[in-house]
């Protein structure tokens, strides 16, 4: 067993954290409370190969391992979590779906730009009546001659409005059945997934959320009107949507355990100066036990997270060298387990972090602060932590089902 990282991992380390403390350390503050999204250094970050690490270079990426990519996420996250975000997006369920499913020309127009960090990437599956049970969207798609004519509504959209490539999942219908009046619309053809450019005809952003975290990365509701999408930008076979949706969840599953152990070791890298700074009763309070026990407790936490991250992404490159499937199994598993407990670890450390800081941990002018409100959605979104607690009791039971 060697759980170190090789020199380039490590180069690899140090490069995003000297970035990160030059870059966006500065402004991330102003960022959240403005919510500027920070293009300029998404471009910078897709210029050093950072928004196509696992793509093969033939594609124009990095072609770096999940290892080297979580490292790369939890840099960026113990800064900024908004930009980790942005980054997660684009790398695991926008890309990674082109390259594995995509034709040549799908490559060549969407994913080298993706990789090159020209374009960003949005993953629109959820919508307001179906966000866990992804079986259940409404949005429907018809084909109409070379056409596709997409109606629907996706909410939660992150990187809306920011995109070059929206990768939207509808269930087809076939044209010459007529739509009716009321009820979930037919779908004969299933789920499929579509690359939709925010240019065509019928799409329409509706509005962003005003949301408690994460501010500076925006989040969008989108409206489908008959979103006239050419044929050639459907991504795989019609009714593989679902399959596609699924298997980048299990990658996006792991990048979002690396935001979380992001977060949570710039909140204990917080605290940890804090704590020697303050001064209570003569002494700083890093020499109380109350402090040095959260601390304490703050540190074996993500620790043990980024052991599970690491072991998640370590078993999605032996998966995709052995040839397994992309979805669930050795891929799902270790991914469901590492964004559970890393998700709901980063609300502990928050929590601690905060109170170590007292009254200061309130305040806007801290980083714990915001911290604190980035760490609450990691719970929630690419699965909350009762799908993950499902999905890891069905395989220990051997049961079946959809997540």
């Amino acid at each position: 067993m060697d759980f170190s990282l090789s020199d380039d991992q490590l180069l690899l380390r140090d490069t995003v954290r000297q970035f990160m403390e030059a870059e966006l350390r500065p402004v991330v503050r102003q960022n959240d409370r403005d919510e500027i999204f920070p293009a300029e250094q998404i471009r910078k970050l897709g210029e050093m190969g950072f928004c196509g690490m696992c793509v093969p270079e033939e594609w124009g990426g990095a072609g770096m391992s999940t290892v080297s990519y979580v490292v790369m996420l939890e840099e960026v996250a113990r800064v900024c979590a908004a930009t980790a975000v942005t980054l997660s997006v684009t790398n695991s369920v926008v890309a990674m779906p082109i390259y594995k499913h995509g034709t040549d020309a799908q490559r060549e127009k969407y994913l080298k730009k993706l990789t090159r960090g020209e374009i960003i990437g949005c993953f629109c599956l959820t919508e307001p009546q179906a966000g866990s049970d992804a079986a259940a969207i409404q949005s429907r798609a018809v084909k109409q001659g070379n056409v596709y004519k997409l109606s629907g509504t996706k909410s939660w959209v992150s990187n809306g409005g920011q995109a070059g490539v929206y990768l939207v999942f509808a269930k087809v219908e076939r044209a010459e059945v007529p739509p009716r009046a009321a009820g979930p619309p037919r779908a004969d053809g299933g789920i499929t997934a579509f690359l939709v450019e925010q240019s065509m005809p019928g799409f329409r952003i509706s509005r962003y959320e005003d949301k408690m975290g994460l501010r500076s990365s925006r989040s969008a509701e989108i409206i489908l009107e008959e979103c006239e999408v050419p044929a050639e930008n459907r991504l795989g076979a019609e009714g593989q949507g679902l399959k596609i949706a699924l298997e980048a969840l299990d990658g996006g599953r792991v990048g979002v355990a690396a935001q979380a152990v992001g977060i949570a070791q710039g909140a204990l890298e917080e605290s940890v100066r804090y704590a020697k700074q303050r001064r209570a009763f003569g002494k700083t309070i890093g020499e109380f036990q109350a402090i040095q026990w959260m601390l304490a407790d703050m540190q074996t936490d993500i620790e043990a997270a980024r052991a599970l991250t690491h072991f998640a992404a370590w078993r999605q490159d032996q998966a995709i060298a052995a040839g397994q499937p992309l979805a669930g199994g050795a891929r799902g598993k270790p991914a469901s387990r590492a964004k559970l407990f890393a998700s709901e670890m980063v609300n502990r450390v928050a929590y601690k972090a905060v109170q170590i800081h007292g009254s200061t941990g309130y305040s806007r002018e801290s980083h714990v602060e915001r911290m604190y409100r980035d760490a609450r959605v990691i719970s929630i979104y690419e699965g909350t932590s009762e799908i993950q607690r499902m999905i890891i009791a069905r395989d220990l039971l051997g049961t079946k089902g959809a997540a």
